[in-house]
């Protein structure tokens, strides 16, 4: 079916001009004005904004944290992402030490084959580091096309690596190609504080916060950044959510180490206090990092402007706060850890930024798309708008004006972190691939539509070529 999007205002990372986009077989086939084609479905967008799909670069639907799974599995996550806009997303495969990395990736295939309705992607977890570890990597990245590797720096005893294997990791993803990505908190500090808050019997949710201070996540941001530099590797920081970090990603950038930096919607407009609310309301608000001070706001969302930080993830990963949440009434650190996020991922970025004059609306697309396509071997086929890339595409009203509800939104989660926020700006339809996920604000997509998506190394890009082999190898 031939598409053609007229009299939008169509915006990317670098340009933003009126005009029509003609999508024939699920890509953009040419970018102009008065397109005309036989039997062409015409969408009308004038007066509305279109934009590359976003690309959600962190997610973790349908994933296993303490004793439960989070709420929103690749259905609902999935439908939900496409509602806020997002029309990629790449989640976190947790592996087992002592099992082959091959098990995790298939578990994630598993969940995700049939559910998803757009495309997306994994990241893989790496807990250890030896020989036989080292052997697996080149096929994970030639096969499945996973071209970036999680290590996390906290969660003593659960998900936490020493540093001879965030080291080890980093060295290996030089030679390979790879991007390394790190939760930093230092988790050995973490687990000492833990410990004494609750032998001194402090067990609300606020503690959460109070036990993971933000010198822990500086800390242990500039100490992954050293190692960066000292193995010449390549490092992305998660979730960044303090003036800490940003400083450590800032100085080793100004140095011309290859680190980068994400942030989440709940760290630009969400505060440590919300985890004081009374009646365990706080645990609603239980994530790590956890939120910070206030004033930590404007200090990431001059980070964005300035690029000191590039990205913007969701960190989706939603449990109920009754029935999940409250496993932790007694003791916070039995809370799961994770919030319903990746709903109003794009929204809160263009009405907190663009709308209020924080970042401009090219910075906008760079950061909900362009960035993550680039950094994690996905653009041109996502993440642009130009001839030869996907139709993934959002038309977004830059005028509607609503209010974030767990009532209206599409989470499968009992609550949500911003209920009661007022927000301008929405998207209105959505197309993956040239087809319609949203269409009117309602959910036209079908289950199992989203295809797995593998990804270029890092620092390379896929030709056209290889786009269209990838899209063909998508659908075989």
């Amino acid at each position: 079916m031939i598409k053609i999007i007229k009299d939008g205002i169509i915006v990317t990372a670098t340009d933003t001009y009126s005009g029509d986009i003609l999508i024939k077989d699920g890509v953009i086939s040419a970018v102009g004005k008065d397109f005309e084609a036989e039997n062409a479905e015409i969408i009308d967008a004038k007066g509305k904004y279109i934009f590359p799909g976003g690309i959600d670069p962190h997610t973790h639907l349908e994933m296993p944290f303490g004793g439960t799974v989070s709420k929103d599995d690749f259905e609902t996550g999935t439908i939900a992402a496409a509602f806020g806009g997002t029309t990629t997303l790449i989640d976190f495969c947790l592996t087992n030490k002592g099992e082959p990395l091959q098990n995790a990736i298939d578990t994630w295939h598993a969940k995700s084959k049939d559910k998803a309705v757009i495309d997306y992607s994994f990241h893989l977890m790496i807990g250890e580091i030896n020989q036989e570890v080292l052997l697996q990597l080149p096929k994970v990245i030639e096969k499945e096309g996973i071209t970036s590797f999680k290590v996390f720096m906290a969660y003593k005893n659960v998900f936490q690596a020493d540093d001879e294997t965030l080291f080890r990791t980093l060295v290996a993803a030089k030679e390979l190609g790879a991007l390394v990505m790190v939760h930093a908190e230092n988790g050995d500090v973490i687990e000492y504080l833990t410990e004494k808050a609750l032998k001194e019997g402090n067990t609300e949710p606020i503690y959460h916060a109070k036990t993971r201070p933000p010198e822990l996540e500086g800390e242990a941001t500039g100490r992954a950044a050293k190692l960066t530099g000292l193995a010449d590797s390549q490092l992305y920081v998660v979730h960044v959510s303090c003036a800490e970090a940003v400083e450590q990603i800032a100085e080793a950038r100004s140095k011309g180490l290859n680190v980068w930096g994400e942030t989440c919607p709940q760290y630009l407009v969400l505060d440590q206090s919300y985890l004081e609310r009374p009646n365990f309301e706080g645990a609603k608000y239980v994530w790590s990092p956890p939120l910070r001070e206030k004033w930590n706001q404007d200090v990431l969302w001059n980070a964005l402007k300035s690029g000191q930080l590039q990205t913007l993830g969701s960190d989706q990963c939603s449990f109920d706060f009754n029935g999940q949440k409250d496993l932790g009434r007694n003791d916070f650190t039995k809370i799961p850890n994770g919030g319903p996020i990746i709903e109003d991922r794009v929204s809160i970025l263009f009405s907190e930024g663009v709308d209020k004059g924080r970042i401009t609306l090219n910075q906008f697309v760079d950061i909900m798309s362009t960035r993550s396509a680039k950094l994690f071997g996905l653009y041109p086929q996502k993440g642009t708008i130009a001839v030869g890339s996907d139709a993934d595409l959002v038309i977004f009203d830059p005028k509607t004006e609503r209010v974030i509800s767990e009532q209206t939104h599409h989470m499968a989660a009992d609550y949500n972190p911003f209920e009661g926020m007022k927000i301008k700006g929405e998207p209105v339809s959505v197309l993956s691939r040239g087809e319609y996920v949203i269409k009117d604000k309602q959910f036209v997509g079908k289950l199992g539509n989203g295809k797995y998506i593998k990804r270029a190394k890092y620092g390379k890009q896929l030709s056209i070529e290889e786009s269209v082999e990838a899209l063909q190898a998508s659908k075989s």
